[in-house]
């Protein structure tokens, strides 16, 4: 098992990439704190690990707020007694999210509440617990749009998935020799729930489709199995990187400076 004796926290565990890699996570060994808004989901994915013999509690919380993931943290440290794998997955993207002209201010505010503060919320509370444990990984969800933007306007999602490739760079240099390694997950476009409402014509999704090389929408599944890489020691030497899980997009569109 590649997580064996491993703690893991999941954000955003209720449904997609989140639940995917929670139970994933699980079946490689691993101890699961499941975080998630929507309580019920969340709980039917702890319920399934432990059906299958893993071991997993539920936190319900908001990754904007400050108690909330210090709560989770602590919920990981007092249930399991440490925290090996952080992995910071909880995000939105608002169906009137456009461009500058159109996207309004609250909209632009709550997406980076959850898709920039929940991520430096995430490590500013699970950093400390990481340390206490030896040191360990973290797993930041950005997204391709962060490098070549997106043909579907959704400027306060593009720019908070920027945030989130800045803070990974920055915070694998600054505790690179502390035993913690901090890496981004840049998915491609997914056939997941929150990428499909966004994308709700049949005209929106070929707009998006026809720039994958591969011809098709990655699946959630498949970003879990990225996630186990990161996670796991077989990454060891891998820090500060984007790694980009997009069915070929970003090779087809950026060119080497």
């Amino acid at each position: 098992m590649r997580l064996k004796d491993k703690v893991a926290l999941v954000t955003g565990a209720g449904n997609g990439i989140g639940r995917e890699t929670a139970l994933l996570f699980a079946q490689e060994g691993a101890a699961v704190v499941a975080v998630d808004l929507d309580e019920a989901a969340v709980g039917e994915v702890v319920a399934g690990i432990v059906a299958s013999s893993g071991k997993a509690i539920a936190v319900a919380a908001d990754v904007s707020s400050a108690a909330a993931c210090e709560r989770m943290v602590a919920a990981a440290e007092g249930e399991f007694g440490r925290l090996d794998v952080l992995f910071n997955n909880a995000g939105i993207m608002m169906s009137a999210d456009g461009d500058a002209v159109s996207t309004e201010e609250d909209v632009w505010d709550k997406t980076m509440a959850v898709n920039a503060k929940g991520v430096y919320l995430g490590c500013k509370y699970g950093i400390p617990a990481m340390l206490r444990s030896g040191g360990g990984s973290i797993i930041n969800t950005a997204s391709f749009v962060a490098i070549v933007g997106a043909a579907t306007p959704q400027l306060a999602y593009t720019a908070s998935k920027g945030a989130v490739l800045a803070l990974t760079r920055e915070l694998a240099v600054v505790h690179a020799r502390e035993g913690i390694r901090v890496n981004a997950l840049c998915p491609g476009p997914l056939r997941t729930e929150l990428l499909m409402s966004f994308l709700d014509t049949e005209e929106k999704r070929q707009r998006r489709l026809v720039h994958v090389p591969m011809g098709r929408f990655g699946e959630a599944r498949e970003m879990a199995e990225a996630a186990l890489y990161l996670a796991s020691d077989e990454s060891s030497y891998v820090t500060g990187t984007e790694f980009l899980v997009d069915g070929g997009l970003t090779a087809a569109y950026v060119t080497p400076e």
